[in-house]
Parts: C-alpha cells; sequence; structure tokens
C-alpha cells in the first residue's frame, strides 16, 4: 500500500482568477481512511480527481508513496476510483463489470475469476455474479462498483460521494460495510463527502474544505470538541453547534445574565459557540430562549428557538429530555456546560486559544 501526498497543490480552472483548490497541504497514512468533507463547491471533488490524474495540476505536486505521480496518465497511478453514479456496463453481468479492468489489463481468464469470487464473497454478492445491473438495487450496484476496484488491488482507493444515490436507511447500512471493508483491506482511502455525518463515522481522519482552502484535518472526535474556526465548529456536528454573539469579561464570556468561565485573554467582542447537548434549561439563569418548535425524537428531543441579544434575534438549538421538556410559546433560560464552552474571535472567527475548560 502507499502513503498520498498534498504538496502546495494547486487547481486554476481556465477563465477563472481564484483557484478551485489552493495550495492543499496533506498528507494520508498508509492504510488511513482519509474523509474530505465541505460544502458544495468547497473543491473537495477536484482535489479527489487531482489525484486521480483527471484534473490538471496548475502549481505543486501530488505523490503516491515517494512517487511524483503529477503529471502521469490516470492509468499508471495504481489507484481505483469508486463514483457517485455507479458507472457499470448495462451489458455485461456483476462478473463480467467487475473483472472488466483486469480483462483490459491482460489478466488471464482463471486468475480474474479467482479475483472476483474473491471480492464477490468479500461483499456478499456471489449469488448476483450472472446479472445485470438493472436486475439490482442501488445498495447492490454500489456493492459492484465496489468490487470492480477491490478486484485490482490498488495502492489506493478514491471514493467521489459513493452513497449519495441510496435513500437514507441504506445509506446507513452502506457507509458501516465500506469502514468495515476498508479496516480488513487496509487499502489506503480517500472518500469525498458533503454529508459531516457521513465523515464523522467513517474517517479515521477528516479534512474540512472552504473555498479550495484546507481549514482543519484531525480525527473525528478532534473536529468535534476542537474546532479550529467558526465555519468547522457550525459544519461538523448534526444539529449544528450554537454560534452566539458576546463579549468577553473577566475570567469569562457574557451569556444572558450570567457570565461563564473560560480560559481566555481576549477583550470585546467574541463569538461564544455551544453544541445543542451542552445546554441546561433552567428558570432564570443564563440566555432567555423563547421555544420555536420542539421536535420529538423517543428518549431526547431538540428545542428550536430563538433569544434576543443586543436587539438582534438569532436562532437556538437546544437538546432536550424527551419526556418532560418545554412546549412551544414557552419562555425558558438556558446555560452551557462550562468545560464544553468554545470562543472565537469575532472579527477572524478564528478559535481562541484555551477556550475550553477540562
Amino acid at each position: 500500500m502507499a502513503t498520498v501526498t498534498f504538496d502546495n497543490a494547486t487547481r486554476l480552472y481556465p477563465g477563472t482568477t481564484k483557484p478551485a483548490v489552493d495550495k492543499i497541504n496533506l498528507k494520508v497514512e498508509d492504510g488511513e481512511f482519509l474523509v474530505l468533507v465541505g460544502p458544495s463547491g468547497c473543491g473537495k471533488s477536484t482535489t479527489l480527481r487531482m489525484l486521480a490524474g483527471l484534473e490538471e495540476v496548475n502549481g505543486g505536486r501530488i505523490l503516491i508513496g515517494d512517487r511524483d505521480v503529477t503529471d502521469v496518465p490516470p492509468k499508471d497511478r495504481d489507484i481505483a476510483m469508486v463514483f457517485q453514479n455507479y458507472a457499470l456496463y448495462p451489458h455485461m453481468t456483476v462478473a463480467e463489470n467487475m473483472g472488466f479492468a483486469l480483462k483490459i489489463a491482460g489478466v488471464k481468464k482463471e486468475e480474474r475469476a479467482e479475483r472476483v469470487l474473491e471480492a464477490a464473497k468479500l461483499l456478499d454478492l456471489e449469488q448476483y455474479l450472472d446479472r445485470k445491473p438493472k436486475a439490482l438495487s442501488g445498495g447492490q450496484r454500489q456493492r459492484v462498483a465496489m468490487g470492480r476496484a477491490i478486484v485490482r488491488k490498488p495502492q489506493v482507493f478514491l471514493m467521489d460521494e459513493p452513497l449519495s444515490n441510496l435513500d437514507a436507511k441504506l445509506r446507513v447500512q452502506t457507509r458501516t460495510q465500506i469502514s468495515s471493508l476498508q479496516r480488513r483491506l487496509g487499502v489506503t482511502t480517500v472518500y469525498v463527502t458533503h454529508d459531516q455525518v457521513e465523515a464523522l463515522t467513517m474517517g479515521d481522519r477528516i479534512a474540512v474544505l472552504k473555498d479550495g482552502l484546507l481549514q482543519q484535518v484531525g480525527s473525528p472526535r478532534d473536529l468535534y470538541e476542537s474546532p479550529a474556526n467558526q465555519f468547522v465548529a457550525g459544519f461538523i456536528g448534526s444539529p449544528a453547534m450554537n454560534l452566539l454573539p458576546s463579549k468577553a469579561v473577566s475570567g469569562g464570556v457574557e451569556f444572558g445574565n450570567a457570565s461563564v468561565k473560560a480560559d481566555i485573554k481576549a477583550t470585546g467582542a467574541v463569538t461564544v459557540g455551544i453544541r445543542p447537548e451542552d445546554l441546561t434549561v433552567n428558570k432564570d439563569k443564563g440566555l432567555k430562549v423563547t421555544v420555536d418548535v420542539v421536535e420529538e425524537l423517543g428518549a431526547d428531543g431538540y428545542l428550536y428557538g430563538h433569544v434576543t441579544i443586543d436587539g438582534v434575534e438569532h436562532n437556538i438549538t437546544v437538546r432536550v429530555d424527551g419526556r418532560n421538556h418545554p412546549m412551544r410559546g414557552d419562555e425558558v433560560f438556558v446555560l452551557p456546560v462550562e468545560k464544553h464552552v468554545h470562543v472565537f474571535d469575532a472579527s477572524s472567527g478564528n478559535r481562541i486559544s484555551g477556550a475550553v475548560i477540562d
């Protein structure tokens, strides 16, 4: 297997002045499952396509292992790609689809059959080998596309939103299968998605992109507990982190009629971030919230309301007990759990060091 290195890799499309991917520096370790995540247009698919050789690299370089592949044709990079739309040949059987790349590469028929059967067993596709793609469900087609990549035994797997065409239930099931399979095979994998829940549940590490720039790289827990800036804080986590304007005071920050401890040296305006599960409801202390909607999910519920800070309304989400919670139209106060308060610079949006008390 191999590592993957992006060294100041840049992609500037003709006729534009702003790079789609701007000097990205990123190393994917041997056998690692790295997820590239971000909103539409952030450059994540372009980054993957640069690695695949499907997009030109206008600056910097890309290495697979110790080999510079910046100008190497896609077919010579020893990578296998799984696309969003499966890209299966409709006139071929599952076995023929999975073995086609091997046939083109001149692999003998007996070895082809052996490798296809091996991959089919891994993916629970043995009983479908003689079927055409039209006779398969969406999840089965995606597994065939995975099988086609596996039989090639590449150094790197590239996956471009492979689950986006599946329904919600099948998506959850298939992402578990992909994660488990990748760990068994131990193949370095770069996976693109816009779904941050997918990123959190699948990746060994996550790289967050915005406007072609790398915002933060780390484990799912790192990004959840210590976001580098407001963008990462608001993007990672579901429901999203609450981000509210506040003022730094001695030893902490203002929070409605209370102050909350935070180990910061900032003065003046800041932005306070608190995740919905880190807010507690009480009668008279903290921020006053007007409840707009309560979403009941059984054991848990989510309170969606609004607060007024300096005459401006801001939305807020609070996780509550699903059996015992305020009702729509109620006014309650909320306070954060102090050790989970995040503080960001109001102008730059960057995390202020030491904002979380352990």
